[in-house]
């Protein structure tokens, strides 16, 4: 399945530490990486786990930078975005150009209303290309898909264990032993670094659940690949 780079959560997208601190992440434009050995990716897993366990659902807004590896910002955007448990993600980006990804916990959704186009993915099929999935997630298949690690007990680094997969890297970033994430970042196959920071977190207000539904506008061309 290729799903268009424009189209990956957090490279529009999610998401959603980079910022571990922010700056370094910004500076060295990877992802700082300790050294993989089955025990501390083990530990590291269960650790993120656990603290994914904290909230069922959350609510954000985000600013976002798209950095090349030359540390030129590409493009800046903000928006808003849902998660809820199981598999229920809502991302509207506002600027500079609107796109919304919905996902129903069946069907990942990316209306682009610029060109009048949805495209739609089975969520079970998008999961290497939009890790940031794995925050509404605790099935044991899906994180199977990937290796954890810490530079920090408040910073994840979600690493992609299929060599084909865009998105290498999803970095997390959480408040000090806190459920709530602080912001997030994507460092994808072509080298570029998506950074994003969240604002007004609000984490266990309940979310209704018509937001994570997604009907094709009328006129809008639907490109079904599930």
């Amino acid at each position: 399945m290729n799903i268009p780079l424009k189209h990956i959560l957090v490279t529009s997208a999610l998401s959603l530490s980079l910022f571990c601190n922010a700056n370094s992440a910004i500076q060295d434009k990877t992802p700082q990486t300790p050294a993989l050995n089955e025990d501390n990716i083990s530990i590291a897993k269960q650790a993120l786990m656990n603290r994914l366990n904290g909230f069922n659902h959350f609510s954000a807004t985000f600013s976002q930078q798209v950095i090349d590896e030359e540390k030129n910002i590409l493009q800046e955007g903000q928006g808003k975005f849902s998660v809820k448990k199981p598999n229920l993600v809502y991302w509207e980006t506002q600027q500079p150009e609107e796109s919304l990804i919905v996902s129903d916990g069946n069907t990942l959704w990316f209306f682009d209303p610029f060109i009048e186009q949805a495209t739609a993915y089975r969520v079970d099929a998008s999961v290497a290309n939009t890790p940031i999935l794995l925050l509404t997630s605790s099935d044991d298949a899906l994180w199977q898909q990937y290796s954890v690690t810490q530079s920090n007990s408040d910073n994840f680094l979600i690493h992609s264990n299929d060599i084909n997969s865009r998105v290498k890297t999803l970095e997390l970033n959480f408040l000090i032993d806190s459920a709530i994430l602080e912001s997030f970042s994507i460092f994808d196959s072509t080298g570029q670094l998506s950074v994003i920071k969240l604002n007004d977190v609000t984490i266990n207000e309940e979310i209704d659940s018509s937001l994570f539904q997604f009907t094709v506008p009328k006129g809008v061309f639907l490109d079904d690949q599930r």
